[in-house]
């Protein structure tokens, strides 16, 4: 059996315990390997937090003045990489205060956590945290936006096919795709924004669990922190992780939609389609195969959309039984906190890549065309003469039937053909077959013609400028 370990004295807790402890169950207990990349949010709070025992009279000017200034020479420490680890700081805020206690002595670094639980600090940090890089995030998914944005302006005369079950249906214009994507992604811009400001609410000063006894004034370390307000019942400001799983629904959902967006670019990369070419510098090539050029770019962000679906399950089943307030089940919440906001980014860094860098091929988009795309077309020129839509729609699919039968496609058809399936098929009906028309003829708010698609790029700019 493996020897015990004693609690060191720099653990928070260890006076409370007598026995050792299992060298495994420190390692599985320690979550400083990954929660140091808090050190720096750690460190405001507990500046902030020290300010604010400072107007309660918890400590004096002098001691403030100390801590502020070891405060800045363990910062310092960690972004020079200096900064020791011991073999005991089970978190970062063990490590800190550890620290801080070396460089001041116990007297006064014993001080700082008057009043204060881990429970609210790791909230404080994990909040303080997230609200940065979601704001981070919120410049990537702009970016992205704009991307598909600028080439649809500037792309906005080629057509292609547009599809419902994968299957050619009418003619659109690429534009119109590229802002389909880019109208779903900025429905979650927009939900982001909303999620940054839910975040941003301070636990500080809630304690473990039942408040501060001190009189602490925590709307000033709110406001200190950069903190939009308070979270308002202790008991559930330090046991709360609603705002990690309101992260990961969010970017769960943003996965869900560059997935499909990659699935589309895959098969219009495919050599079948040759709709567009991705740049080398996101594809890859076989092994064996030397003609191949493969779009591992898109695969990888299809597939790393399953690794964020999984974070967030994950975690809901972890926090979906635990009972009041906080409880060591909770710690689960870092690791995919941070691998999810780094899946999320850098899956968003990649599709901007791709998208600002991939060629578009004009004139396969246009030969993928066919004339049977338009059958709708001359189900719409009977309506323009007042026959009922129901019985166009059967008499355009007799046109597409007699086209079948004669084996030829619908613009071989003779006006004479035209008018045996039905004599209200004028001369004029071979306009039906412009693509270019029927693209143009789909104007209202929400179409693909010129108009309606220069219509969706301001409206989404203006959401972009918004803020």
């Amino acid at each position: 059996m493996a020897s015990r370990q004693a609690p060191a004295e720099n653990m928070l807790w260890g006076g409370r315990f007598t026995q050792g402890l299992d060298p495994l169950m420190v390692k599985y207990n320690t979550s400083l390997p990954y929660d140091k990349i808090f050190w720096s949010q750690d460190i405001r709070g507990s500046i902030a937090f020290a300010r604010a025992n400072l107007a309660a009279g918890i400590l004096t000017s002098d001691e403030f003045a100390a801590i502020e200034k070891g405060f800045g020479q363990i910062a310092e420490e960690w972004r020079s990489g200096k900064f020791e680890e011991k073999e005991n700081d089970e978190d970062i805020h063990t490590a800190n205060e550890r620290r801080l206690s070396e460089l001041l002595g116990k007297d006064v670094g014993g001080k700082l956590h008057t009043g204060r639980s881990r429970n609210e600090q790791i909230a404080t940090d994990m909040r303080l945290w997230l609200r940065d890089e979601l704001r981070t995030l919120e410049g990537y998914l702009m970016d992205l936006i704009k991307v598909a944005v600028s080439r649809s302006e500037k792309e906005i005369d080629v057509l292609m096919p547009g599809y419902t079950h994968l299957q050619k249906a009418q003619p659109v214009r690429w534009s119109h795709w590229l802002l389909s994507h880019a109208t779903a992604f900025t429905s979650d811009l927009e939900r982001l924004r909303e999620v940054i400001s839910r975040v941003n609410r301070s636990p500080l000063g809630c304690g473990a669990l039942a408040g501060n006894p001190f009189k602490i004034d925590r709307d000033a370390m709110a406001k200190e922190l950069g903190f939009e307000g308070l979270l308002y019942n202790s008991m559930n400001a330090v046991a709360d992780r609603e705002f990690v799983l309101e992260t990961m629904q969010w970017g769960s959902s943003f996965m869900l939609k560059i997935s499909r967006w990659a699935e589309d670019l895959i098969i219009y990369s495919s050599l079948e389609f040759g709709f567009v070419r991705l740049a080398d510098t996101y594809s890859t090539g076989s092994s064996l195969m030397p003609q191949k050029k493969n779009a591992d770019s898109l695969e990888l962000l299809r597939g790393k959309s399953g690794r964020a679906f999984g974070q967030m399950a994950g975690l809901y089943c972890t926090i979906k039984g635990l009972p009041t307030t906080y409880n060591k089940d909770l710690q689960e919440s870092v690791e995919p906190m941070l691998d999810h906001i780094k899946t999320v980014g850098d899956s968003m860094q990649i599709a901007t890549g791709v998208l600002s860098t991939l060629s578009i091929h004009p004139d396969k988009m246009l030969a993928a065309l066919a004339p049977e795309m338009l059958a709708t077309e001359f189900a719409d020129y009977l309506v323009r003469k007042g026959v009922p839509f129901r019985e166009g729609h059967h008499i355009s699919g007799r046109v597409v039937q007699l086209a079948e039968e004669n084996s030829v496609p619908m613009d071989k058809l003779t006006v004479e053909q035209l008018q045996g399936v039905d004599a209200r098929f004028d001369e004029d009906v071979v306009t039906c077959l412009d693509y270019e028309r029927a693209v143009e003829l789909k104007d209202a708010t929400g179409g693909t013609s010129k108009s309606a698609v220069r219509e969706q790029i301001v409206v989404l700019k203006g959401i972009l400028a918004a803020k």
